[in-house]
């Protein structure tokens, strides 16, 4: 089912994040991110008319893979500015500026490599729309949208790490007195 295949993608990718990051909190910006692509795969595939076979959960989980690749380099990039001690909203914007161009490059790429699948002819022509419709849509709307809600999702969720951690500190601190 193409539930199951979402859902573990997505569990994968929070997990090694989690690890990678050693954080709860980040993982959770690139997974909402992660959101707008299998939104943009399922609209294209809704509006080709097309069934959600095999073909598209290939295509989600390739398209969730280069996704989850463009939030890291924003997420990883803002993280590591603002442990510099840069602030947070600055970091996330910083970030977003300074990634944009290879995160653009890479994705217009796909984008238009995969663009030939949408028109393919011949035998196997309805699996190549599958796959095409799927990673091409879900790769145009996740770049569209989530380069300006990735940076939003990360001052989100470090803002609300950030407050945990000093509110622990604050608990710490008043208890040892």
């Amino acid at each position: 089912d193409s539930d199951c295949v979402i859902a573990l993608c997505m569990i994968i990718v929070v997990l090694v994040l989690a690890a990678q990051c050693e954080s709860w909190t980040l993982p959770f910006a690139v997974l909402l991110g992660i959101l707008f692509c299998v939104l943009g795969a399922y609209l294209g595939v809704w509006l080709r008319g097309q069934p959600s076979d095999i073909y598209v959960q290939l295509g989600l989980i390739t398209v969730v893979g280069l996704s989850a690749k463009n939030a890291i380099l924003i997420v990883e990039f803002a993280n590591a500015r603002h442990q510099q001690g840069v602030p947070l909203l600055e970091a996330a914007m910083e970030a977003a500026r300074d990634r944009l161009r290879p995160i653009l490059m890479t994705s217009f790429a796909f984008i238009f490599g995969v663009s030939p699948l949408l028109i393919a002819s011949g035998a196997g022509a309805m699996s190549r729309h599958s796959i095409g419709t799927t990673v091409f849509t879900g790769m145009l709307v996740a770049t569209a949208i989530a380069i300006v809600f990735i940076p939003l999702f990360f001052t989100v969720m470090q803002g609300y790490a950030d407050r945990r951690r000093r509110l622990h500190a604050a608990r710490r601190a008043e208890g040892s007195h």
